[in-house]
């Protein structure tokens, strides 16, 4: 216990060793240059961590579409064939519609193959359950000349969505206008993807593309999808969603004009693209209307369409004294991994460690140095606390050559 009690209250202190050895020299001054080089290249320099940073992006999108599509020998406008009409950052561009036509509320036969009876008890399995297009009633009435059906409640005629069409193909001229405002709140920094230099007839005329019209708010829906890396029959034809994605990394430290987006485009719905059950992208709504006897018919429309989503991220950079403090002590303290490492090498790997660990460790006690009857000391590496160690002409710093 006595041992343990003198043990705890013990002081250590630093000693300096000099060792003259090649092999720890150049090892302790590569680690040293390897970590300087990490500090000042990656940490400073790339990711600028002399920076605070803001990445709670404030973000504004609006879109307007523009072009003009024949489908069924119809003109279509932009009112026909985008959905939702607001022009927010995320919305449709229909490409093709199956039409179901003057539909009411009545009894009539399910129009999917599963249903297909020969008599009612084929159905009666079905009873009050929900069916593709209605509540299913146990019945098996005729779809045509040739089936039977099971027949349901609902909306009649039910729709029948395995119609072949071709899909609206001026879509991959149609051209999309977006504009986006952003805002850093911790600086308190606003921007637009308008940058100064733009005009009025520069807008009418431009398109964005990667070489030459980088900062062109105005995407042809053919060269988006291409960049997307998707092809656009068989994306028109299944439906799918497009990503947009408007980037913003500014470096506040520089001129106004360094910060300025950068644009780049993918799929979303990459899983569905290769799904055999569910493919692409399609949605249902209906136009309803009344008949002059009060009765309600509607019109359903099965959609297919490429859903394009404006996401917009970023973060915004600039120089503060309280992270360029902190970084700077890591990376003086990083320095000394390297008398760590030469440390472990010396008292474990390279001739002469006994010595090191000789002239490295000692013990100073502050008890009186017991003397042997030759003259001697006790021990060498015992001290007397008077006026021996005042005396003494020794720095405490010593010398050593392993190869002794």
């Amino acid at each position: 216990m006595w041992s343990c009690i003198t043990d705890f209250f013990t002081y250590e202190t630093t000693k300096s060793v000099v060792v003259k050895s090649w092999t720890i020299g150049i090892i302790n001054r590569v680690v040293q240059l390897l970590i300087i080089t990490y500090f000042i290249g990656w940490v400073f320099l790339y990711e600028k961590a002399y920076q605070i940073r803001d990445t709670a992006i404030e973000s504004s999108v609006m879109t307007k579409v523009k072009g003009f599509g024949i489908y069924n020998d119809k003109v279509m406008d932009v009112a026909d064939y985008v959905t939702p009409t607001q022009g927010a950052s995320v919305f449709c561009i229909i490409t093709k519609l199956i039409t179901t036509e003057n539909q009411v509320q009545g009894f009539c036969p399910e129009s999917e193959k599963k249903y297909l009876c020969k008599k009612a008890s084929d159905c009666a399995k079905f009873r009050n359950k929900p069916g593709g297009y209605g509540i299913l009633t146990g019945r098996c009435v005729p779809f045509n000349a040739t089936a039977n059906m099971c027949e349901i409640k609902g909306w009649c005629p039910a729709e029948i969505d395995t119609i072949k069409t071709t899909p609206m193909m001026e879509v991959e001229n149609f051209t999309i206008f977006i504009k986006n405002s952003i805002r850093f709140p911790t600086f308190n920094y606003t921007k637009g993807n308008f940058l100064p230099t733009i005009t009025g007839d520069y807008i009418k005329s431009c398109n964005f593309d990667m070489v030459s019209n980088t900062y062109c708010p105005i995407f042809r829906v053919g060269d988006v999808v291409r960049y997307a890396q998707q092809n656009f029959t068989k994306l028109a034809d299944k439906g799918g969603v497009i990503g947009i994605k408007i980037g913003w990394m500014c470096d506040l430290d520089k001129s106004d004009d360094q910060c300025n987006p950068s644009y780049s485009f993918t799929r979303l719905d990459a899983m569905s693209e290769n799904n055999a059950v569910s493919p692409g992208y399609n949605f249902r709504f209906a136009k309803y209307y009344k008949m002059d006897n009060g009765t309600d018919y509607r019109t359903l429309v099965k959609a297919y369409a490429i859903r394009f989503d404006v996401l917009v991220n970023g973060n915004a950079g600039k120089f503060n004294m309280i992270p360029t403090l902190i970084n700077m002590v890591a990376a003086f303290t990083s320095v000394g991994v390297g008398t760590v490492l030469c440390d472990i090498i010396l008292l474990n790997f390279l001739k002469g460690a006994e010595q090191y660990k000789a002239k490295k460790f000692e013990e100073v006690s502050d008890s009186p140095v017991e003397c042997k009857p030759n003259g001697l000391y006790l021990s060498q590496l015992s001290l007397r606390h008077t006026d021996i160690i005042m005396r003494s002409s020794d720095s405490g710093a010593f010398s050593i050559d392993p190869y002794s």
